[in-house]
Protein backbone atom coordinates (compact mmCIF):
# COMPACT_ATOMS: atom_id res chain seq x y z
CA UNK A 1 0.00 0.00 0.00
CA UNK A 2 1.40 3.41 -0.88
CA UNK A 3 1.92 5.95 1.88
CA UNK A 4 -1.33 7.88 2.46
CA UNK A 5 -1.53 11.65 2.06
CA UNK A 6 -0.53 13.46 5.27
CA UNK A 7 -3.34 14.90 7.39
CA UNK A 8 -0.99 17.73 8.29
CA UNK A 9 1.18 18.69 5.27
CA UNK A 10 3.86 20.21 7.52
CA UNK A 11 4.31 17.04 9.56
CA UNK A 12 7.51 15.27 8.60
CA UNK A 13 6.08 11.77 9.04
CA UNK A 14 2.74 11.60 7.25
CA UNK A 15 -0.24 10.29 9.14
CA UNK A 16 -2.97 8.15 7.57
CA UNK A 17 -5.81 9.99 5.87
CA UNK A 18 -8.14 11.86 8.28
CA UNK A 19 -6.25 10.75 11.39
CA UNK A 20 -6.01 13.79 13.72
CA UNK A 21 -2.47 14.88 14.45
CA UNK A 22 -3.16 15.62 18.11
CA UNK A 23 -4.43 12.25 19.32
CA UNK A 24 -3.02 10.89 22.56
CA UNK A 25 -0.60 8.04 22.14
CA UNK A 26 0.03 5.20 22.17
CA UNK A 27 -3.21 4.26 20.42
CA UNK A 28 -4.48 1.38 18.32
CA UNK A 29 -6.74 2.79 15.64
CA UNK A 30 -9.17 0.73 13.55
CA UNK A 31 -9.82 2.32 10.16
CA UNK A 32 -13.47 1.57 9.42
CA UNK A 33 -13.10 2.21 5.68
CA UNK A 34 -10.37 -0.41 5.46
CA UNK A 35 -12.34 -2.92 7.54
CA UNK A 36 -15.30 -2.59 5.18
CA UNK A 37 -12.96 -3.18 2.24
CA UNK A 38 -11.86 -6.45 3.82
CA UNK A 39 -15.41 -7.48 4.64
CA UNK A 40 -16.28 -7.10 0.96
CA UNK A 41 -13.75 -9.85 0.23
CA UNK A 42 -15.43 -12.12 2.77
CA UNK A 43 -18.82 -11.37 1.25
CA UNK A 44 -17.54 -12.33 -2.19
CA UNK A 45 -16.16 -15.64 -0.94
CA UNK A 46 -19.43 -16.48 0.80
CA UNK A 47 -21.55 -15.60 -2.22
CA UNK A 48 -19.47 -17.31 -4.88
CA UNK A 49 -18.33 -20.38 -2.94
CA UNK A 50 -21.41 -20.93 -0.78
CA UNK A 51 -19.56 -21.22 2.51
CA UNK A 52 -19.83 -19.82 6.02
CA UNK A 53 -17.21 -17.47 7.42
CA UNK A 54 -16.56 -17.02 11.13
CA UNK A 55 -14.37 -14.47 12.91
CA UNK A 56 -11.58 -16.08 14.93
CA UNK A 57 -11.56 -13.86 18.01
CA UNK A 58 -8.16 -15.16 19.11
CA UNK A 59 -6.66 -12.94 16.41
CA UNK A 60 -8.83 -9.87 16.84
CA UNK A 61 -11.81 -8.88 18.93
CA UNK A 62 -13.16 -5.34 19.09
CA UNK A 63 -16.81 -5.50 20.18
CA UNK A 64 -17.45 -1.90 19.13
CA UNK A 65 -16.77 -2.98 15.54
CA UNK A 66 -18.88 -6.13 15.62
CA UNK A 67 -22.03 -4.33 14.35
CA UNK A 68 -20.06 -3.53 11.18
CA UNK A 69 -19.39 -7.24 10.64
CA UNK A 70 -22.67 -8.98 11.48
CA UNK A 71 -24.26 -8.63 8.05
CA UNK A 72 -21.32 -10.50 6.47
CA UNK A 73 -19.79 -12.73 9.14
CA UNK A 74 -21.81 -15.72 10.34
CA UNK A 75 -20.50 -15.80 13.88
CA UNK A 76 -17.37 -16.25 15.93
CA UNK A 77 -14.96 -19.03 16.74
CA UNK A 78 -13.23 -19.11 20.11
CA UNK A 79 -10.13 -20.69 21.59
CA UNK A 80 -11.63 -21.11 25.03
CA UNK A 81 -14.47 -20.26 27.37
CA UNK A 82 -13.88 -16.53 27.73
CA UNK A 83 -13.67 -15.91 24.00
CA UNK A 84 -16.81 -17.99 23.55
CA UNK A 85 -18.59 -15.83 26.13
CA UNK A 86 -17.43 -12.72 24.29
CA UNK A 87 -18.79 -14.06 21.02
CA UNK A 88 -22.13 -14.94 22.57
CA UNK A 89 -22.57 -11.66 24.44
CA UNK A 90 -21.13 -9.24 21.91
CA UNK A 91 -21.42 -10.72 18.41
CA UNK A 92 -24.63 -12.62 18.92
CA UNK A 93 -24.59 -15.15 16.09
CA UNK A 94 -23.13 -18.68 15.90
CA UNK A 95 -20.46 -19.50 18.47
CA UNK A 96 -17.91 -22.24 17.76
CA UNK A 97 -15.18 -23.14 20.24
CA UNK A 98 -12.07 -25.30 20.21
CA UNK A 99 -9.36 -25.86 22.82
CA UNK A 100 -6.63 -28.51 23.11
CA UNK A 101 -8.31 -29.63 26.34
CA UNK A 102 -11.21 -28.54 28.56
CA UNK A 103 -11.94 -28.81 32.24
CA UNK A 104 -15.28 -30.24 33.30
CA UNK A 105 -16.31 -26.82 34.57
CA UNK A 106 -15.50 -25.22 31.22
CA UNK A 107 -17.53 -27.76 29.28
CA UNK A 108 -20.50 -27.31 31.62
CA UNK A 109 -20.46 -23.56 30.99
CA UNK A 110 -19.82 -23.94 27.27
CA UNK A 111 -22.99 -25.95 26.88
CA UNK A 112 -24.85 -22.73 27.73
CA UNK A 113 -22.66 -20.52 25.56
CA UNK A 114 -21.47 -22.31 22.41
CA UNK A 115 -23.43 -23.86 19.54
CA UNK A 116 -20.54 -26.03 18.35
CA UNK A 117 -17.90 -27.52 20.66
CA UNK A 118 -14.81 -28.97 18.96
CA UNK A 119 -12.65 -31.49 20.80
CA UNK A 120 -8.99 -32.27 20.28
CA UNK A 121 -8.87 -35.99 21.05
CA UNK A 122 -11.11 -39.05 21.26
CA UNK A 123 -10.40 -39.19 25.02
CA UNK A 124 -11.85 -35.69 25.56
CA UNK A 125 -14.90 -36.65 23.52
CA UNK A 126 -15.36 -39.80 25.57
CA UNK A 127 -15.18 -37.80 28.78
CA UNK A 128 -17.66 -35.09 27.78
CA UNK A 129 -19.85 -36.67 25.10
CA UNK A 130 -22.79 -37.28 27.41
CA UNK A 131 -23.09 -33.76 28.77
CA UNK A 132 -22.65 -32.13 25.34
CA UNK A 133 -25.23 -34.39 23.70
CA UNK A 134 -27.68 -33.81 26.53
CA UNK A 135 -27.32 -30.07 26.01
CA UNK A 136 -28.10 -30.52 22.30
CA UNK A 137 -24.85 -28.98 21.09
CA UNK A 138 -23.02 -29.96 17.93
CA UNK A 139 -19.76 -31.87 18.41
CA UNK A 140 -16.63 -31.46 16.33
CA UNK A 141 -13.28 -33.22 16.21
CA UNK A 142 -10.09 -31.44 15.27
CA UNK A 143 -7.82 -33.58 13.14
CA UNK A 144 -4.15 -33.12 12.40
CA UNK A 145 -4.24 -33.30 8.60
CA UNK A 146 -0.48 -33.64 8.27
CA UNK A 147 -0.41 -30.70 5.87
CA UNK A 148 0.58 -27.10 6.38
CA UNK A 149 1.80 -24.16 4.41
CA UNK A 150 2.13 -21.73 7.31
CA UNK A 151 4.18 -18.78 6.10
CA UNK A 152 4.84 -17.16 9.46
CA UNK A 153 7.28 -18.06 12.22
CA UNK A 154 8.29 -21.52 11.03
CA UNK A 155 7.18 -24.28 13.39
CA UNK A 156 6.24 -21.72 16.05
CA UNK A 157 2.95 -21.20 14.18
CA UNK A 158 2.70 -24.51 12.30
CA UNK A 159 -0.15 -26.60 13.76
CA UNK A 160 1.19 -29.67 11.95
CA UNK A 161 4.79 -29.37 13.16
CA UNK A 162 6.36 -32.56 14.54
CA UNK A 163 5.06 -33.23 18.04
CA UNK A 164 2.17 -30.79 17.68
CA UNK A 165 -0.53 -31.07 20.35
CA UNK A 166 -3.20 -29.80 17.95
CA UNK A 167 -5.61 -32.32 16.50
CA UNK A 168 -5.98 -36.07 16.40
CA UNK A 169 -3.42 -37.73 14.08
CA UNK A 170 -4.75 -39.71 11.13
CA UNK A 171 -3.73 -43.08 12.60
CA UNK A 172 -5.99 -42.50 15.62
CA UNK A 173 -9.15 -41.35 13.85
CA UNK A 174 -10.75 -44.78 14.06
CA UNK A 175 -11.07 -44.16 17.81
CA UNK A 176 -13.46 -41.25 17.18
CA UNK A 177 -17.21 -41.96 17.71
CA UNK A 178 -18.12 -40.72 14.25
CA UNK A 179 -21.85 -41.30 14.66
CA UNK A 180 -21.82 -38.45 17.17
CA UNK A 181 -19.59 -36.07 15.22
CA UNK A 182 -21.11 -33.14 13.33
CA UNK A 183 -17.98 -31.29 12.15
CA UNK A 184 -14.53 -32.33 11.02
CA UNK A 185 -12.18 -29.47 11.87
CA UNK A 186 -8.88 -29.14 9.99
CA UNK A 187 -6.95 -26.02 10.97
CA UNK A 188 -3.42 -26.18 9.57
CA UNK A 189 -2.48 -22.74 8.21
CA UNK A 190 -1.01 -19.43 9.36
CA UNK A 191 -0.93 -16.37 7.09
CA UNK A 192 -1.23 -18.77 4.15
CA UNK A 193 -1.39 -17.73 0.53
CA UNK A 194 -4.09 -19.02 -1.80
CA UNK A 195 -1.75 -21.94 -2.53
CA UNK A 196 -1.87 -22.97 1.11
CA UNK A 197 -5.64 -22.61 1.32
CA UNK A 198 -6.31 -24.52 -1.89
CA UNK A 199 -3.70 -27.11 -0.95
CA UNK A 200 -5.29 -27.81 2.42
CA UNK A 201 -8.78 -28.08 0.94
CA UNK A 202 -7.63 -30.51 -1.76
CA UNK A 203 -5.55 -32.53 0.72
CA UNK A 204 -8.41 -32.97 3.16
CA UNK A 205 -10.80 -33.92 0.37
CA UNK A 206 -8.40 -36.51 -1.00
CA UNK A 207 -7.06 -37.95 2.25
CA UNK A 208 -10.02 -37.93 4.63
CA UNK A 209 -12.94 -38.76 2.34
CA UNK A 210 -14.04 -41.75 4.42
CA UNK A 211 -14.50 -39.50 7.44
CA UNK A 212 -15.97 -36.58 5.52
CA UNK A 213 -18.81 -38.86 4.43
CA UNK A 214 -19.64 -39.49 8.09
CA UNK A 215 -20.08 -35.85 9.12
CA UNK A 216 -22.33 -32.91 8.27
CA UNK A 217 -19.78 -30.10 8.11
CA UNK A 218 -16.11 -29.43 7.55
CA UNK A 219 -14.27 -26.46 9.01
CA UNK A 220 -11.03 -25.56 7.22
CA UNK A 221 -9.94 -23.36 10.11
CA UNK A 222 -8.12 -20.07 9.91
CA UNK A 223 -4.84 -18.85 8.50
CA UNK A 224 -6.41 -18.02 5.11
CA UNK A 225 -4.82 -14.59 4.53
CA UNK A 226 -7.56 -13.59 2.13
CA UNK A 227 -7.05 -9.82 2.27
CA UNK A 228 -3.29 -9.75 1.93
CA UNK A 229 -2.04 -8.34 -1.40
CA UNK A 230 -1.24 -11.18 -3.77
CA UNK A 231 -3.80 -13.62 -2.37
CA UNK A 232 -5.80 -14.96 -5.34
CA UNK A 233 -9.41 -15.07 -4.14
CA UNK A 234 -10.56 -16.69 -7.37
CA UNK A 235 -8.32 -19.70 -6.72
CA UNK A 236 -9.68 -20.09 -3.19
CA UNK A 237 -13.24 -19.93 -4.50
CA UNK A 238 -12.47 -22.48 -7.24
CA UNK A 239 -11.00 -24.90 -4.71
CA UNK A 240 -14.01 -24.53 -2.43
CA UNK A 241 -16.40 -25.11 -5.32
CA UNK A 242 -14.51 -28.22 -6.37
CA UNK A 243 -14.62 -29.56 -2.82
CA UNK A 244 -18.35 -28.86 -2.47
CA UNK A 245 -19.02 -30.60 -5.78
CA UNK A 246 -17.31 -33.72 -4.45
CA UNK A 247 -18.99 -33.52 -1.04
CA UNK A 248 -22.32 -31.79 -1.69
CA UNK A 249 -23.81 -32.88 1.63
CA UNK A 250 -21.26 -30.90 3.67
CA UNK A 251 -21.59 -27.42 5.07
CA UNK A 252 -18.20 -25.74 4.58
CA UNK A 253 -16.76 -23.25 7.07
CA UNK A 254 -13.75 -20.95 7.10
CA UNK A 255 -12.68 -19.12 10.24
CA UNK A 256 -10.12 -16.42 9.41
CA UNK A 257 -9.04 -13.97 12.06
CA UNK A 258 -6.05 -12.00 10.84
CA UNK A 259 -7.26 -12.48 7.27
CA UNK A 260 -10.31 -10.33 8.02
CA UNK A 261 -8.44 -7.45 9.65
CA UNK A 262 -5.03 -7.41 7.97
CA UNK A 263 -4.01 -3.87 6.99
CA UNK A 264 -7.05 -2.28 8.65
CA UNK A 265 -5.45 -0.28 11.43
CA UNK A 266 -2.52 1.42 13.05
CA UNK A 267 -0.54 1.78 16.24
CA UNK A 268 0.26 5.45 16.67
CA UNK A 269 3.34 6.22 18.77
CA UNK A 270 5.32 9.23 19.96
CA UNK A 271 9.06 9.65 20.16
CA UNK A 272 10.01 10.36 23.80
CA UNK A 273 13.76 10.82 23.46
CA UNK A 274 16.74 10.19 21.22
CA UNK A 275 20.30 9.19 22.09
CA UNK A 276 23.41 7.74 20.55
CA UNK A 277 25.32 4.61 21.53
CA UNK A 278 27.23 3.54 18.44
CA UNK A 279 23.98 4.07 16.51
CA UNK A 280 21.21 6.63 16.73
CA UNK A 281 18.43 5.40 19.00
CA UNK A 282 14.87 6.66 19.49
CA UNK A 283 12.86 5.68 22.54
CA UNK A 284 9.10 5.50 21.98
CA UNK A 285 6.02 5.40 24.18
CA UNK A 286 5.28 2.16 22.33
CA UNK A 287 6.91 -1.14 23.26
CA UNK A 288 7.62 -4.24 21.21
CA UNK A 289 7.52 -6.35 24.35
CA UNK A 290 4.17 -5.15 25.67
CA UNK A 291 2.33 -3.64 22.69
CA UNK A 292 3.38 -5.72 19.69
CA UNK A 293 4.84 -8.96 21.08
CA UNK A 294 4.82 -10.74 17.73
CA UNK A 295 7.67 -8.42 16.69
CA UNK A 296 9.79 -10.43 19.12
CA UNK A 297 8.04 -13.80 18.95
CA UNK A 298 7.78 -14.32 15.20
CA UNK A 299 9.88 -12.15 14.70
CA UNK A 300 8.91 -9.56 12.11
CA UNK A 301 9.49 -5.91 11.30
CA UNK A 302 6.32 -3.77 11.13
CA UNK A 303 6.09 -0.97 8.58
CA UNK A 304 5.99 2.71 9.54
CA UNK A 305 4.33 5.24 7.27
CA UNK A 306 6.96 7.49 5.72
CA UNK A 307 9.92 5.44 6.96
CA UNK A 308 12.32 3.22 5.06
CA UNK A 309 14.69 0.36 5.64
CA UNK A 310 17.87 1.06 7.61
CA UNK A 311 20.14 3.18 5.42
CA UNK A 312 17.50 3.83 2.78
CA UNK A 313 16.85 7.40 3.93
CA UNK A 314 19.20 9.95 5.40
CA UNK A 315 18.70 9.25 9.10
CA UNK A 316 18.61 5.73 10.55
CA UNK A 317 17.45 4.92 14.09
CA UNK A 318 17.04 1.87 16.24
CA UNK A 319 13.54 2.17 17.70
CA UNK A 320 13.14 0.89 21.25
CA UNK A 321 10.41 0.76 23.85
CA UNK A 322 10.38 2.28 27.30
CA UNK A 323 10.49 -0.96 29.31
CA UNK A 324 13.53 -2.25 31.20
CA UNK A 325 13.87 -5.22 28.84
CA UNK A 326 17.10 -4.90 26.85
CA UNK A 327 15.55 -6.68 23.88
CA UNK A 328 12.55 -4.36 23.72
CA UNK A 329 13.57 -3.24 20.24
CA UNK A 330 11.15 -2.79 17.36
CA UNK A 331 13.79 -2.57 14.64
CA UNK A 332 15.92 -0.19 12.58
CA UNK A 333 14.24 2.40 10.36
CA UNK A 334 15.36 5.39 8.35
CA UNK A 335 13.72 8.79 7.99
CA UNK A 336 14.09 11.85 5.79
CA UNK A 337 14.70 14.10 8.81
CA UNK A 338 16.23 13.50 12.25
CA UNK A 339 13.74 12.30 14.84
CA UNK A 340 13.01 14.50 17.83
CA UNK A 341 10.81 14.19 20.94
CA UNK A 342 7.16 14.66 20.05
CA UNK A 343 7.37 13.18 16.56
CA UNK A 344 4.57 10.75 15.70
CA UNK A 345 5.28 7.37 14.16
CA UNK A 346 2.43 5.33 12.69
CA UNK A 347 2.89 1.57 12.52
CA UNK A 348 0.65 -0.13 9.96
CA UNK A 349 -1.18 -3.49 10.04
CA UNK A 350 -1.68 -3.33 13.80
CA UNK A 351 -5.06 -4.96 14.29
CA UNK A 352 -4.19 -8.65 14.00
CA UNK A 353 -2.99 -10.17 17.30
CA UNK A 354 -1.44 -6.95 18.58
CA UNK A 355 -3.77 -5.63 21.27
CA UNK A 356 -5.27 -9.01 22.18
CA UNK A 357 -1.77 -10.09 23.33
CA UNK A 358 -0.81 -6.94 25.26
CA UNK A 359 0.74 -7.00 28.72
CA UNK A 360 1.37 -4.37 31.39
CA UNK A 361 4.95 -5.46 32.09
CA UNK A 362 6.82 -2.75 34.04
CA UNK A 363 3.49 -1.02 34.50
CA UNK A 364 3.66 0.07 30.87
CA UNK A 365 0.34 1.75 30.04
CA UNK A 366 -1.86 -0.07 27.54
CA UNK A 367 -2.58 1.93 24.39
CA UNK A 368 -5.97 3.50 23.76
CA UNK A 369 -8.37 1.54 21.59
CA UNK A 370 -9.90 3.83 19.00
CA UNK A 371 -11.83 3.88 15.73
CA UNK A 372 -11.44 6.17 12.73
CA UNK A 373 -14.84 6.46 11.07
CA UNK A 374 -15.29 6.98 7.35
CA UNK A 375 -16.21 10.63 7.89
CA UNK A 376 -12.96 11.27 9.75
CA UNK A 377 -14.43 11.10 13.25
CA UNK A 378 -11.89 9.76 15.75
CA UNK A 379 -13.42 7.91 18.70
CA UNK A 380 -11.58 6.57 21.72
CA UNK A 381 -13.35 3.36 22.73
CA UNK A 382 -11.26 2.57 25.78
CA UNK A 383 -8.53 4.37 27.71
CA UNK A 384 -6.52 2.37 30.22
CA UNK A 385 -4.86 3.56 33.37
CA UNK A 386 -3.24 2.41 36.58
CA UNK A 387 -6.28 0.36 37.63
CA UNK A 388 -5.88 -2.13 34.76
CA UNK A 389 -2.28 -2.73 35.84
CA UNK A 390 -3.21 -3.01 39.50
CA UNK A 391 -6.14 -5.40 39.04
CA UNK A 392 -3.96 -8.05 37.42
CA UNK A 393 -1.67 -8.27 40.43
CA UNK A 394 -4.11 -9.57 43.05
Amino acid sequence: MTAPTPHNPTHRHPLPPKLPADIETPAYVLDVELLKRNLATAARIKKEAGVKILLATKAWAMPAAFPLMRDVIDGTTASGLYEALLGREEFGKEVHVYAPAYTAEEVDELTYVADHIYFNTPSQIARFLGVVKEAGKQIGIRINPGFSMATLGGDLYNPCAPGSRFGTPADQLDQVPWDDIHTLHAHALCEATHEGSAGLIAHVGKTFGAYLRKVSAVNFGGGHFVNKPGYDIAKLIASLKAFRAEYPHLEVILEPGAGLVVDTGYLVSTVLDTMRNGSDIAILDTSASTHMPDVLEVPYRPEIIGAGEAGEKAHTYILGGKTCMTGDVIGSYSFDQPLKPGDRLVFTDMMQYSFVKNTTFNGTPLPDLAMLDEDGTYRVLKRYGYQEFRERLG
